[in-house]
């Protein structure tokens, strides 16, 4: 029988890393290697399998077809040989070793400073890497293997997972006094979702859950459609509503964090049905360390 010559998995990361950087140095940088051993690589990797793979010029690194969908092959198996380690590292220590999570950036400021050092007290051993990225980048990380779990706020579309609920997270209006009826500035109850001006409703822009979560539970159609959409960050649409520009809503947890210290920002919940986000850890279904997300999971709660 011939000898049957497989590519490494070697091979097979530095074909991912060069696909996810689109250039050559910056996929050696990421696999720790200089950029002729990737290069090397790759061209043995083509000449074992007897096709190209990529299409290389002076100003640019093209995949092929091919290319592509070997790159995705690549990138799941990376994941299963991974999850070899996975497996001998779960019927270990609970929550030890290395662990990739990432953090949505209307969590990570709030929840991270708080919970950290109680993680580092208990599970010393658990060496938790961060990425904060939005939800859609971390649902794809979580897929294609980058991460292991994702901190997330649902509910959110994030593919086929399995979580664990964390807390509710209530979601409040901020306004200045002046941007509110009188009728509602003395009153200290939640205020209606109808009470909101929506031409002056500030939001973060596209591709922030929280954006969704907030117009969904005000279920006016209009809002959508009027609202300003151009906050990169809760600290900067903070800064936009302390001066003046209008008004917007936050989550609890960002309150709770001071976030509106040293401003003339007063907040009150909002009035509706569904008026919260459910604070979850997420991560693939079936993974061999599911006992450690969950334990994970029950340590960010007790800690928040």
């Amino acid at each position: 029988m011939a000898a049957t010559y497989l590519p490494t998995l070697k091979q097979l990361q530095y074909l991912v890393a060069l696909r996810d950087h689109g250039h050559f140095g910056r996929a050696a940088d990421a696999c720790f290697v200089t950029q002729s051993t990737l290069s090397a690589g790759l061209r043995d990797l083509e000449t074992l399998i007897g096709v190209v793979l990529v299409e290389r010029t002076r100003r640019v690194v093209r995949f092929t077809p091919l290319g592509e969908r070997i790159a995705d092959k690549a990138r799941r198996v990376l994941r299963e040989a991974e999850e070899l380690g996975d497996m001998a590292r779960a019927a270990g220590r609970p929550l030890s070793g290395e662990m990739r999570m990432s953090v949505i950036p209307t969590i990570a400021p709030f929840m991270l400073p708080r919970i950290l050092p109680r993680l580092r007290r208990d599970y010393p051993d658990l060496k938790l890497f961060l990425r904060e990225e939005p939800s859609h980048a971390a649902c794809e990380g979580l897929h294609n293997g980058r991460t292991d779990c994702v901190l997330l706020a649902l509910p959110y579309a994030c593919g086929d997972i399995a979580s664990a609920t964390l807390f509710d997270d209530r979601l409040f209006v901020a306004y200045l006094p002046g941007d509110m009826p009188d009728t509602l500035s003395s009153n200290p109850q939640a205020i209606p979702a109808d009470a909101i001006d929506e031409t002056r409703l500030l939001l973060l822009e596209d591709g922030h859950c929280l954006k969704d979560h907030a117009l969904a539970a005000c279920n006016r159609p209009e809002l959508r459609a009027e609202a300003t959409m151009l906050g990169t960050s809760l600290h900067t649409i903070v800064q936009m509503v302390d001066n003046g520009l209008g008004l917007t809503m936050l989550p609890e947890m960002a309150i709770d964090a001071g976030i509106l210290q040293h401003t003339g920002i007063e907040a009150r919940p909002l009035d509706a049905d569904n008026a919260l986000r459910r604070i979850a850890l997420v991560w693939r279904r079936a993974s061999p360390r599911e006992r450690d997300f969950q334990l994970l999971a029950e340590a960010l709660a007790d800690a928040h």
